[in-house]
């Protein structure tokens, strides 16, 4: 047999190339309106790094390499934003999405009414990508995770977010406060993709 081409570079599945912490251009395949689990307005942003950056198409090939009967989209990709405070008025984190997409793609501009998320679809925005420490199924993880956006101008330039913790992270240091002995809070690190959504990517 002949050696196939580019062999040496090819990424054998079960290799993991982590996400490279600081700035990426991000495209948006999918914006969803839902209600979070307290009943709040929401968006959950899916996306994936841009052709042209470093990672380009990370998530994609992450969820192609998905060996589970239900493949899900890669909840490093995933972002939820709630879209008012706690006043009810609107949340700084939904402002600051909106505007580095307006600032991201020229001319565009956010669009209100029926079918909200359909306008982001295939847009560019930056994304700055820090360390979370997380706590799982008897094991300390490090997680890298996006920490907020930016204009996708300014993701080559943007430095590394200081490290954080989840919530999970703090009670496993702290002796687990509020969860019984040697349990930990659910969670599998992956995001289920939207019911009826039957193609091979969840998004076309």
């Amino acid at each position: 047999m002949r050696k196939p081409n580019n062999y040496e570079n090819t990424q054998a599945q079960g290799e993991f190339t982590p996400v490279e912490l600081g700035g990426h251009t991000l495209v948006i395949k999918q914006v969803e309106e839902r209600m979070s689990k307290t009943n709040k307005p929401m968006i959950v942003v899916y996306f994936d790094f841009a052709p042209g950056d470093k990672q380009a198409g990370y998530f994609e090939e992450v969820f192609a390499n998905d060996i589970r009967p239900e493949k899900k989209w890669p909840n490093q990709g995933t972002n939820y934003i709630l879209t008012e405070d706690n006043d009810g008025n609107c949340s700084r984190s939904f402002k600051t999405f909106l505007t580095c997409v307006e600032h991201s793609n020229n001319g565009f501009e956010t669009q209100w009414g029926d079918n909200f998320g359909q306008q982001f679809k295939n847009k560019l925005v930056g994304g700055v990508f820090g360390i979370q420490m997380d706590f799982y199924n008897g094991r300390e993880l490090e997680k890298r995770v996006l920490r907020w956006f930016v204009s996708h101008d300014k993701a080559e330039e943007a430095e590394i977010p200081m490290e954080t913790e989840t919530q999970a992270y703090k009670d496993h240091i702290n002796g687990y406060p509020g969860y019984p002995q040697g349990s930990t809070p659910a969670g599998d690190g992956f995001m289920n993709i939207p019911d009826g959504i039957d193609e091979e990517l969840p998004f076309n």
